[in-house]
């Protein structure tokens, strides 16, 4: 019996919620259901593992922290992480079985290893949280001080440090899972950071660059990542914006030298997108949820291939 493909499907933030949405948990179990809907076909012939952001939900839970009582104690950063996990897996397990009958979705919470030297744990880089206008970025800033900037999108969102991960701890047991026939959730909101030596570090791994590091590590055929845009553009935002179709990752480490794709929102997606493919000779394809079935399928989005 042939060896079924192995992908890797990494869902934006947009899976579980739109911007403009609330995060009332009829929008999270609607959202998530049409998610679920879109992958179901993509994924029905193939081994796969899908993770998740959790960038709207991890800023809820820190803003519900800051708002308890004085005298209540504040729980860390990688612990709304973990949090997130459990809450965005399992909204994400039923859908995904609702949608796929006979198929059983597997939830691994997963510990990412993370450099103690890393330098970007002292610059925050990481939009996490809802939207705030200007007025309420700055008034945050000065009472909690937290790092405000304004997103692309529109509006401000909150920074938070994301050093890179180095090592999925749970690897091995993922892909053992996923080669079994389960589709696995794996690697929620990038990961919960840790040391080498087990120490818990108050961050937010970016969620495509651990989707690319996982997809290497358990020798994924395909990397996806499906989030709210059509795909990668050179000069996005801006009048006679241009939309890549395919490019080469030589192209495409070219465009992103020269300061093209922005970090914090598709800077990480396009770096991805290069390791995976540099490293395995694979394809990348980046592109929207709502055309999952053709962004798999190479017809939708930007695909990275070698050259």
């Amino acid at each position: 019996m042939p060896r079924r493909m192995l992908v890797v499907v990494a869902l934006g933030g947009n899976a579980l919620l739109r911007k403009g949405q609330k995060g009332e948990i009829e929008e999270q179990w609607a959202t998530a259901r049409a998610a679920a809907r879109s992958l179901a076909v993509a994924l029905s012939d193939v081994d796969a593992v899908v993770t998740h952001g959790n960038g709207p939900q991890v800023g809820y839970l820190l803003e519900a922290f800051n708002s308890l009582p004085p005298d209540r104690p504040r729980q860390p950063l990688y612990l709304a992480v973990a949090m997130t996990q459990g809450w965005i897996g399992f909204i994400l397990q039923h859908s995904l079985e609702e949608a796929m009958p006979g198929r059983r979705v597997i939830v691994v919470p997963t510990r990412v290893v993370v450099r103690r030297d890393d330098p970007a744990l002292k610059v925050p880089t990481k939009p996490v949280g809802p939207f705030y206008t200007r007025e309420e970025a700055e008034e945050l800033e000065k009472r909690l001080g937290w790092v405000m900037r304004e997103d692309p999108r529109g509006g401000y969102r909150r920074l938070v440090p994301s050093p890179r991960p180095v090592k999925v701890l749970e690897a091995g047991y993922i892909k053992e899972l996923a080669r079994r026939g389960a589709l696995v959730i794996a690697a929620g909101g990038g990961g919960i950071p840790i040391l080498e030596t087990g120490e818990p570090v108050d961050a937010v791994v970016d969620k495509d660059l651990a989707s690319s590091l996982l997809a290497r590590s358990i020798g994924a055929d395909r990397l996806v990542i499906l989030t709210d845009v059509p795909g990668v553009a050179v000069g996005y935002g801006r009048p006679g914006a241009r939309w890549l179709s395919r490019v080469t990752v030589s192209e495409l480490k070219h465009l992103h030298r020269m300061g093209h794709f922005p970090p914090g929102s598709m800077g990480p997606k396009v770096e991805a997108a290069i390791e995976f493919v540099e490293a395995t000779g694979g394809t990348a394809h980046i592109g929207s949820l709502d055309r999952a079935l053709e962004v798999i399928a190479g017809t939708s989005g930007t695909i990275v291939v070698p050259g």
